[in-house]
């Protein structure tokens, strides 16, 4: 692909509340990539040009108002803020992100910064990425939105998704690859220490942190049930009955309160707790499929597959190199 001999202008948009790594994470690759050969133009800009105060109470700097930007924009970056719904809430900011989007090659967007840039209506009919925990809030309140929520980052067309906080590294690494190569993105990972691209997805976290809050009783002492004991028997039919409704009804109640279907809600229990298991123990993986619920380690693999892109072994293995480590670590110590 080659290196650009005119700088590439990457545009960051900075409001009040946003999450500082948001920032700096992405800004830091395109440095990286800047000495390793690279020439991004990195440009910090807020609505009235004045500084901002990020979530963590750390103030950055500006060096624009948007309206003294320059008519042509490589990349725009909206990072996101804890406070999402205050971002929504915002229609100057909403109006300013639709018009730079419009005059940007490309339009990237980091965690919660997927709000206001759906806001605009620009990701309508696309496929987008956000924290795993905003995922379903999303959702919710742009349902002209597809959202995946366990992809670390999405690339749909102009417009490129990242998941949480460090995630908006990943997508700068990917972008860096589309300017630049493969080589280049490389050495700027080796120079982060990160994954030139990391194994597996978000999809490593609390299944019930995950589903929807729910004020259903019935709801939630069935995922109540669930949880405390993953390897029971918990068909449609038996949850049903233990909630003291009809399978259907459970099944459309299920998906309402919490987003998931009671099937994979169980699912993705299961797999939490086989997680939990490769990573804590030495059992095999048929015994780690018996002791979940997931039945055979053949159904372990095609779970782990599904929902997280990679298999038992290497999701253990990941985990395995950094016990290693530390052990290594804590004996010259001499712990």
């Amino acid at each position: 692909m080659g290196l650009r001999a005119e700088p590439h202008a990457v545009v960051v948009l900075l409001y009040d509340g946003i999450q500082m790594l948001d920032v700096t994470g992405p800004v830091d690759a395109f440095a990286s990539a800047n000495a390793l050969g690279a020439h991004y133009r990195v440009t910090t800009t807020s609505l009235t040009g004045q500084d901002v105060l990020t979530s963590s109470g750390v103030r950055l700097g500006v060096d624009a108002a948007v309206h003294a930007l320059p008519g042509s924009i490589g990349t725009l970056l909206v990072p996101g803020a804890p406070n999402w719904q205050r971002s929504l809430s915002d229609p100057t900011l909403i109006d300013a992100v639709r018009a730079l989007a419009k005059r940007s090659r490309r339009t990237v967007s980091i965690c919660a910064g997927a709000f206001p840039l759906a806001a605009t209506g620009l990701l309508n009919g696309r496929r987008v990425a956000t924290h795993w925990k905003l995922a379903s809030h999303l959702s919710a309140r742009f349902p002209e939105v597809t959202v995946d929520s366990a992809a670390i980052f999405v690339t749909d067309g102009d417009y490129v998704t990242s998941a949480g906080v460090t995630a908006g590294i990943d997508l700068s690494l990917s972008l860096i690859e589309h300017d630049h190569g493969a080589p280049l993105a490389r050495e700027v990972a080796r120079d982060l220490v990160v994954f030139m691209a990391r194994p597996g997805d978000q999809s490593q976290f609390s299944v019930r942190l995950d589903a929807l809050p729910t004020d259903s009783s019935i709801v939630r002492d069935v995922m109540n049930l669930i949880t405390s004991d993953p390897r029971a028997n918990h068909s449609l039919r038996s949850l049903a009955d233990f909630g003291g409704v009809s399978a259907r009804h459970l099944s459309r109640l299920f998906l309402a309160e919490t987003g998931y279907t009671p099937q994979h809600f169980v699912d993705r229990t299961r797999l939490e707790a086989a997680c939990a298991l490769l990573t804590g123990g030495r059992e095999s993986l048929e015994q780690v499929a018996e002791q979940t619920g997931i039945g055979s380690s053949e159904s372990l693999r095609r779970l782990f597959r599904r929902e997280l892109g990679i298999t038992p072994g290497t999701y253990r293995k990941r985990f395995e190199t950094t016990r290693r480590e530390t052990s290594r670590q804590s004996a010259a110590a001499g712990d």
